[in-house]
């Protein structure tokens, strides 16, 4: 999450928008992208709840002040596009490490675990969902009336994800495109 939500700050922070440098964001300290209720107590009671069986949690989002962006309808493309990359990205960078690494090593456990976390999580958040990172990038593409319509789901967003997830849809979605990248990674 931390590599995530650093990377959403870090363009934002590039692109013009100092907030999240000035609230301590820029950072890839994982205490400083902690949510009470979305990283700690969710998680808990998610896995309290399915028996071990799920768990679903979240970052505390970077902020973002729109009007200090250049163009923040085209920056948000950016912006949102940062996270999933980033998770990508070190996924990949793990897949290439573990080519040299042997394979009964508990580095290269973790390596394979924190690749596929990143995965699920760059996979997940490309979901056109709001307040997912797939919903900025929508929004970044829609027609300007289309896409405040399509911002006022945001409200909502939370309760869409989990009837996504309560009905399965995680599963016929998210895991082919999950699994789809593991295979072309080789982890």
């Amino acid at each position: 999450m931390s590599i995530h939500e650093f990377s959403h700050g870090w363009i934002a922070y590039k692109l013009g928008d100092t907030t999240a440098k000035y609230q301590g964001r820029l950072t890839l300290n994982p205490l400083a992208h902690i949510d009470p209720i979305g990283t700690i107590l969710l998680p808990i009671f998610l896995f309290i709840v399915s028996r071990g069986q799920f768990v679903f949690g979240a970052a505390k989002p970077v902020p973002i002040n729109y009007w200090a962006l250049k163009n923040p309808k085209k920056d948000m493309l950016w912006i949102g596009l940062a996270g999933p990359a980033a998770n990508l990205l070190a996924a990949l960078l793990c897949s290439q490490i573990l080519k040299i690494l042997p394979e009964a090593n508990i580095l290269a456990v973790l390596l394979k675990n924190f690749a596929i976390i990143n995965i699920v999580l760059g996979v997940f958040n490309l979901i056109p969902i709001p307040p997912l990172d797939g919903s900025r990038i929508l929004t970044a593409v829609l027609p300007s009336e289309m896409a405040r319509g399509y911002a006022r789901l945001e409200s909502f967003g939370f309760f869409i994800i989990m009837i996504f997830i309560a009905f399965g849809l995680f599963d016929f979605i998210v895991w082919p495109i999950v699994y789809r990248i593991i295979a072309i990674l080789g982890l």
